[in-house]
């Protein structure tokens, strides 16, 4: 099969019957729901663009098992230059669509799965390798939409999977059958989850031999029995069902996460990829935290892009782009960006080859790009808040500046400069509003914080590869110190 068109893509999951509940109830039509649908957009954008002769060097890969053209969501990392192209794509989707566009985590459990399942079947002679690159076949030739799904909700985090009172607040193991598996527990803030045709299941941390039952890792049709979806809540997410386009600040695009529970859910064997290897559930999490890690040098700055954009048009049409001060916030936010960025660069340039023959980017470097992240763009945001001013979070609503009697004084009394229109002014200020407090707030804010781990969990990696011992080396050496 071709590479799907955005619109097919569309039709693809329409035909998935997803279960899927929001504010107390069942979601008969998740597709076109309006407070659902913009996150679809958002990944309608993959396909969209990898149709795009001028996007296609970023946008696909030629796969080394069909030989054919693939979405690079699918691809395994063959080179440097493919984990750099990773990056620049994902950076060109923030732009594109000012929100989370989902795929990531798909892409990035693919490749962890394929290096460890190689180094799982080395050491024990199971099936599981196999197992996934018959997937991964065939998820390229349907040019599916995967997500990958690794956060438990954990519980008493002072207790492991075991030992919790409640042994389903860790995914695990149920039941053990001649042709495959049951699974219960749930995975949480699931992005893109109803978006996704299939999904990659993986263990949230490293597990030990008494943790058996959780060192699980496999994969299932959205559309599995047992399997279902609770949507979480938004800032500012019902604004979207008021018709408006204004009041949203961005329309078309963005993102939504589920708790995703997995109520005694079969899994045959054929997509079964970890079965109770505890102490390969370590190395899973550590590869793909670290793909992750990277990706938010790529995905987090296009948004930000979006956002300086943002403020700099706001800087416009409030008539204070001259002034010296603003002009240095607008260069302090493109600084900030611009080293997320070059941190998301490096981790890829600097990858090496996995036992299995992917490339992985730099463990060190890779986390000190989402340690960054962290940081960044709270900066970002806080600038962009400065320089949109106080009417950001206080502009009557669309309805107003729509109705016949407030309209014109809304008009009049909210005006900048002359030559912008008020509702301009207002329209950039709202996708402000929603970048730094409202619904994108979720993929670009908290997300910077605990996606992909908390900064804690970077910290520990960026001590555990940051080779002190060498360090000293090269201190004694320059010293003359001899011991």
């Amino acid at each position: 099969m071709a590479l799907m068109t955005g619109e097919q893509y569309i039709e693809s999951i329409r035909k998935i019957n997803m279960q899927v509940y929001m504010f107390g109830k069942k979601v008969e039509n998740p597709v076109d729901d309006p407070i659902l649908r913009p996150s679809l957009n958002s990944v309608r954008m993959t396909y969209d663009l990898a149709q795009m002769p001028e996007y296609q060097d970023l946008m696909t890969a030629v796969s080394p098992y069909t030989g054919k053209p693939v979405n690079r969501f699918l691809h395994l990392h063959q080179s440097t230059e493919d984990l750099v192209k990773k990056v620049k794509m994902q950076r060109l989707l923030g732009q594109k669509t000012a929100s989370c566009f989902q795929r990531c985590v798909g892409m990035d459990a693919f490749n962890a799965v394929f290096s460890t399942t190689y180094e799982t079947d080395k050491k024990y002679g199971t099936n599981y390798h196999e197992n996934f690159k018959k997937f991964l076949i065939e998820c390229q030739e349907k040019d599916l939409t995967i997500d990958g799904a690794m956060t438990d909700p954990k519980g008493d985090r002072a207790l492991s999977p075991s030992q919790q009172e409640d042994p389903d607040l860790y995914l695990r193991v149920v039941e053990r059958r001649p042709d495959g598996i049951v699974v219960r527990g749930a995975k949480a803030h699931q992005t893109g989850m109803l978006n996704s045709h299939e999904v990659i299941v993986m263990p949230t941390i490293a597990m030990r031999p008494e943790d058996k039952d959780y060192a699980v890792s496999f994969a299932v049709p959205l559309d599995a029995p047992g399997l279902f979806m609770i949507i979480g809540r938004q800032s500012c997410d019902t604004r979207k069902r008021e018709g408006g386009t204004m009041d949203v600040g961005n329309s078309e695009f963005g993102g939504v996460e589920a708790l995703t529970v997995f109520d005694n859910v079969f899994v045959p064997n054929e997509r079964i990829f970890l079965n109770g290897e505890t102490e390969f559930a370590g190395m899973l999490v550590e590869r793909f935290a670290g793909y992750h890690r990277q990706s938010y040098g790529g995905c987090k700055v296009g948004v930000g892009d979006v956002l300086i954009g943002a403020a700099a048009l706001a800087a416009d049409y409030n008539g204070a782009a001259k002034a010296s001060h603003i002009k240095d916030k607008l260069i302090e936010m493109t600084h900030l960006n611009e080293t997320l960025y070059c941190c998301g660069i490096a981790c890829s340039a600097e990858g090496t080859p996995t036992e299995a023959g992917n490339y992985i980017i730099d463990l060190l470097l890779a986390n000190v790009c989402k340690q960054n992240v962290t940081r960044f763009p709270y900066e970002i945001v806080r600038l962009a808040e400065d320089i949109a001013g106080g009417l950001m979070v206080t502009a009557p609503s669309e309805a107003d500046l729509r109705d016949e009697t407030l309209g014109p004084y809304v008009e009049k009394y909210l005006k900048g400069v002359a030559s912008v229109s008020t509702e301009n002014r207002l329209r950039i200020l709202r996708l402000i509003e929603n970048m730094s407090l409202g619904t994108a707030a979720v993929g670009y804010r908290t997300e910077s914080l605990h996606g992909a781990g908390s900064p804690q969990a970077q910290r520990i990696m960026i001590a555990r590869q940051s080779n002190l011992p060498h360090k000293k080396e090269l201190a004694k050496a320059i010293a003359h110190i001899t011991e």
